[in-house]
């Protein structure tokens, strides 16, 4: 088998976490547009993100929190973002490297992407997995950060980058 020196799986992953950047940035500069709103999964441990220490007690594995009506100081920058929540009442900044990112999903247009988080160490070892998601309808959606942000379901096409990778 012949060996991919360009990459191809890592050149997609890098282009739809493009896709995540460009979007948090247009919402921290212009607003939510219309419905739409963000459900983002990402790793508590990851090298880079910055929670309190009650909210990685709360979270040690994963955490998904939801961009809608009540967030602020959203900050995108070329390796993470940003942004101000409100925890049970209490403040939060939030720090989240779009490395540590394992799934966005916005319930208002039904559109989801799933990635393998890129651990250092194994990314020149393991290629990571890009997916999108079928996604729930909006109703299905959680309430709370914390819950998984899609339910497998009737929806968009499921595009897995596996499929292309030389095993």
């Amino acid at each position: 088998m012949a060996t991919d020196h360009i990459r191809y799986d890592v050149l997609a992953r890098d282009a739809l976490r493009g896709v995540l950047k460009h979007v948090l940035a247009d919402a921290a500069e212009h607003g939510l547009p219309g419905e739409h709103h963000f459900y983002i999964t990402f790793l508590s441990k990851a090298e880079g993100v910055k929670l309190s220490p009650r909210l990685l007690s709360q979270y040690p594995q994963e955490m998904t929190v939801i961009l809608q009506h009540q967030f602020w100081d959203l900050v995108v920058t070329d390796d993470r973002f940003e942004v101000g929540l409100s925890f049970n009442g209490i403040p939060e900044r939030l720090v989240i490297p779009f490395s540590a990112i394992k799934s966005f999903f916005d319930p208002s247009v039904q559109f989801g992407l799933q990635f393998e988080p890129v651990e250092e160490s194994a990314a020149a070892a393991d290629a990571p997995t890009v997916e999108t998601l079928p996604v729930a309808a909006a109703s299905e959606a959680p309430a709370e950060a914390g819950d998984e942000p899609v339910k497998q379901g009737e929806g968009a096409e499921v595009v897995r980058l596996d499929r292309f990778r030389k095993k």
